[in-house]
């Protein structure tokens, strides 16, 4: 068969092009192999072709001025305005070194491309074959990164998998990842590694007390993290070097580092070297302390082949498939140092150890082999080429773009399910949880492991049935602990065992859940790799500072899955002399307590109220600390309905008496637009903040149809009861309610002010707005508020704002600059009754304003913070939000990565004055994205 590979740069050094090459190379003995890149920018390719194997390029940048490689007419000022010009065939955000002289060229190659299989080899390429390609051409993709760590330049993966043959990823991780976010839209989806890179390797002795690292320098490869761990176990280990081959733009720096801590005559950064093979021949270890980002890393796999083992951190994929834990090299917890450090001195001090591992690194490379991974290979080309001219090849396919497009991928959005960031069950744990499930009828697999569907818990149900789990396993054995009490922005159950018992507690979990769905994951294990085991797995794993029991748990659209990041933490604490000579206390084994990181006794002596029932605890645990939050919280929403018709009429009348249209449009209808954000926004409280005590929800006589008006944690609250002057009604400007939100009957002094299109986006404490003094918090953002007196053409935030500037210029002699994150703004009754004092005709002025308007204030939303911070009651602080314009569409495949990362505190859905999108569409996907991100129900809703 003829087989084809596209790559972007075939000339460059980088992983991606050193597996192709090695796969073509491996490939040709049997088939016709070509490879394809876009562009040539070296007059000699990095790496040496095989001879078996072609290599053509599109277009040539080795000169000054870019052109197609082939003969062509055109002029030599044509190829410059055609590489001036922006690609319309591959998305700049995907890959911007694309142009529309590269457009051209892929157009004539690809539409007329004679072969069997045409291998893509990025997201950004595969985007191209799935337009250019004949429908005869099987069309494969390559992933080479993983894939759901991916910003923008993965964004092409979910939008046209479907219309690819097969998509082919490096580790079953990622395998995992992509069926569950495709659903029936998935092409055939396979797992194959890279095969080591093919040539002679000498083996290492492991004499030269080398640890060699090729990496590059750039911040997710975390080089420091190897430079700090070296320098601690050197003193202990002298004679050992360090030798990193790389550059990047972090080369000054960790120079500075190595100088910084002594280590100039032990540690060497030197450039990339073409000659790895005799460097790893001199080598004794290696270390890949990654942050994230290793698909599937072939330095370990060129390490391996010379029998040279290795210590990495145990990232979402990559190093966990290569590294057989204990048998060929040790895995650490990522960013724990510590570990790293112990991990490299096990095998520094310990020769027959390291030859041991060096020995079955060695003979483990096998699995990896150019045989073993082309036939694999093979056998994906040879099943998806039988099928080739069947006509449900085509059917298939169709199917598969309408089930992306039916299940809400709309546009530029796709629904995913979260990145799991532990490793998923295999070996004989998957056999086992394969029995678990024949005999439990409500357990399903999500994100590697049995989980139970349930549609009907909250964020702080899920982490209380944990928190239970684990207590229950410990009370049923009588192994004595204490509940801690914990600290922080991200609510975490927690009790404490001295680790004398440590072994009890695997064993007690083990017993009690037995054949049950429970896991645990170990935190900072001496001597098993970090993972995440069934309870009954537990006895045998060894010593650690802990273990993080949960029961997994999946809705049933497989959007939304409570992981180990729910769980409850039972820590080992030991014993040790304090330095003053006071006796002996216990030690935190992984961070402070709310009381620090000692404890003197961990014999209860006090109970704890958790819920429904009382928990032995330490008395110090139950006294009212500094940082606990005692006071009420509410919140309060705005709301509309731009959809009612008695709504419509009172707006078009309000309008009308002031000599305006009937109806506005533009940046007015956009802020009245409603697409029910409400109902979600109110399950992102219900699912992340069960601390808030009451929702007061502010509207003009409106009411949701599907809101439970009956709850008692909900009052809807009518303009008429808290505007003051009721000719200042009926109003539709925000500006003007929002001077009157602090007469709500029953407001408590702190509450947090919310748009219906702001969320929370993971759980967090009270603590992430209010300090335990009252005081609140705000969210500068960099943006500023512009130069000069409010003008028309400016909209209604930024001229308020300018007013806002004024006031306080007026008032305390102090130019405000920066704006505010579109987030929850936590708020205090007596500071907004202070401006309402302080200010009382602005305020009067912009409540009497029926539309916003450019001599309007923004009271609650911009000038309480600036208010409160030159009054002593407010102090700025930080919060990991997003804001997602719907009415763009390259904000979508942000969506994407919100769902599929889960990371920030909040976010918020706004839309732009002058919005590409349709309104329609952008309804189809805030619903789509929506219903994905909180699919449980929340107590507000009938």
């Amino acid at each position: 068969m003829k087989i084809t590979f596209l790559l972007t740069w075939g000339d460059e050094m980088g992983g991606t092009e050193q597996a192709v090459y090695t796969q073509a190379a491996h490939l040709a003995p049997r088939h016709t192999v070509e490879v394809v890149s876009v562009f040539k920018t070296r007059r000699r390719a990095f790496f040496t072709v095989d001879e078996r194997v072609s290599v053509r390029y599109l277009v040539d940048r080795t000169g000054r001025t870019e052109r197609p490689v082939r003969h062509s007419g055109l002029r030599l000022q044509e190829c410059r305005r055609l590489a001036g010009l922006p690609s319309t065939l591959i998305n700049p955000a995907w890959e911007a070194t694309f142009d529309a002289l590269s457009d051209v060229e892929m157009h004539r190659c690809l539409r007329t491309l004679d072969t069997d299989v045409l291998v893509t080899t990025s997201p950004a390429l595969m985007s191209a074959a799935a337009d250019l390609a004949p429908s005869r051409v099987i069309t494969v993709h390559q992933e080479h990164r993983p894939s759901q760590l991916r910003g923008a330049t993965g964004e092409p993966l979910l939008l046209r998998a479907p219309e690819m043959d097969a998509l082919v990823v490096l580790t079953e991780r990622t395998r995992q990842w992509l069926q569950e976010s495709l659903g029936k839209a998935a092409p055939r989806l396979a797992a194959i590694p890279n095969a080591i890179p093919e040539g002679f390797r000498p083996r290492s002795s492991l004499t030269g007390k080398s640890i060699v690292m090729p990496r590059r320098l750039v911040p997710d490869k975390q080089v420091d993290h190897a430079i700090v761990a070296f320098s601690r176990a050197l003193p202990q280990h002298p004679g050992w070097r360090l030798r990193i081959f790389g550059d990047g733009p972090q080369m000054s720096r960790l120079r500075n580092l190595v100088q910084g801590l002594g280590l100039h005559e032990s540690v060497e950064i030197l450039g990339p070297s073409r000659h790895m093979a005799q460097e790893w021949a001199k080598a004794s270890l290696t270390m890949l302390p990654s942050q994230d980002g290793e698909a599937f890393p072939l330095v370990l796999l060129e390490a391996f082949a010379a029998g040279v083992p290795a210590v990495a951190y145990d990232i979402v994929t990559g190093p966990a498939e290569i590294i057989r834990h204990g048998i060929d090299g040790l895995l650490v917890a990522p960013g724990d140092i510590d570990g790293l450090t112990a991990a490299i001195c096990t095998l520094m001090e310990d020769h027959q150890l390291l030859c041991s591992f060096g020995e079955r690194a060695y003979e483990g490379s096998a699995r990896f082999a150019a045989d073993v991974i082309v036939e694999q290979w093979e056998e994906l080309f040879t099943a998806l080429l039988d099928r080739r001219d069947t006509p449900q090849r085509l059917t298939e396919r169709a199917d598969r773009m309408a089930h992306r497009l039916a299940h809400g991928g709309t546009g530029r959005f796709h629904p995913a399910v979260a990145a799991d960031r532990t490793a998923p069950s295999s070996g004989d744990q998957r056999a086992r949880e394969v029995v678990i499930g024949a005999s439990h009828n409500l357990l399903v697999r999500a994100g590697g492991r049995l989980c139970e569907v349930r549609d009907d818990l909250q964020g702080a149900d899920v982490i209380q049935r944990n928190f239970e789990t684990a207590v229950t396993a410990l009370e049923e054995h009588n192994i004595p602990f204490v509940v801690l009490r914990d600290s922080g922005d991200i609510p975490r159950s927690r009790v404490a065992v001295d680790t004398a018992h440590q072994m009890l507690v695997h064993k007690a979990l083990a017993a009690t859940y037995e054949g049950q769905a429970v896991y645990a994951e170990l935190l900072k294990p001496r001597t098993h790799a970090p993972a995440v085991l069934l309870a009954e797995r537990l006895p045998g794993v060894g010593e650690g500072a802990g273990l993080r029991v949960f029961r997994p748990v999946v809705t049933s659209t497989r959007t939304l899955r409570f992981g180990p990041a729910y769980g409850c933490d039972v820590e080992f604490w030991h014993r040790a002399g304090q330095e003053d000579g006071d006796g002996e206390q216990f030690v935190a084994p992984l961070r402070p307590s709310a009381v620090g990181p000692r404890l003197p006794s961990l014999t209860a002596d006090a109970t704890l109220r958790v819920r429904d029932r009382d928990y032995p605890t330490l008395e110090p645990f139950t006294k009212t600390l500094i940082n606990d939050i005692t006071y009420p919280i509410d919140v309060v929403y705005t709301w509309v309905d731009d959809t009612d018709p008695q709504w419509q009429q009172r707006r078009a009348a309000r309008r009308e008496s002031l000599g305006l249209t009937p109806e506005g449009g533009g940046d007015e209808a956009a802020r009245f637009r409603n697409r029910d954000e409400l109902r979600y926004s109110l399950r992102s409280l219900a699912m992340f903040a069960p601390w808030v005590r009451t929702i007061h929800l502010v509207t003009d006589d409106q009411t949701p149809h599907w809101l439970d008006t009956t709850h008692p944690a909900l009052r809807v609250v009518s303009h008429r009861d808290i505007f003051s002057d009721p000719r200042c009604l009926p109003t539709f400007n925000s500006h003007a309610i929002e001077t009157q939100l602090h007469h709500i009957d029953g407001l408590s002094e702190h509450f947090l002010y919310l748009n219906d299109d702001v969320f929370i986006g993971r759980p967090l404490t009270a603590q992430k707005f209010f300090l335990p003094n009252g005081m609140s918090r705000f969210f500068f953002t960099p943006t500023a508020i512009p130069t000069g007196e409010p003008t028309e053409t400016d909209e209604g935030y930024f001229a308020a704002a300018k007013n806002n500037r004024r006031l306080l210029q007026n008032r305390f002699a102090v130019t405000v600059t920066n704006g505010f994150a579109h987030a929850p703004h936590p708020l205090r009754k007596s500071v907004l009754e202070s401006i309402e004092t302080d200010f009382r005709e602005d305020v009067a002025r912009t409540a009497a304003n029926p539309l916003r308007g450019r001599q309007d204030i923004s009271m609650a939303s911009s000038l309480h913070h600036h208010y409160g911070y030159l009054t002593g009651t407010a102090v700025p602080s930080g919060i990991r939000c997003a804001y997602i314009d719907v009415g763009t569409h390259q904000h979508h495949p942000e969506l994407t990565r919100l769902l599929t990362i889960r990371g920030h505190d909040v976010f918020c859905l706004g839309e732009s004055r002058q919005a590409e999108v349709p309104a329609q569409e952008q309804a189809r996907i805030i619903a789509s994205f929506l219903a994905a991100y909180f699919p449980v129900k929340s107590p507000f809703e009938h």
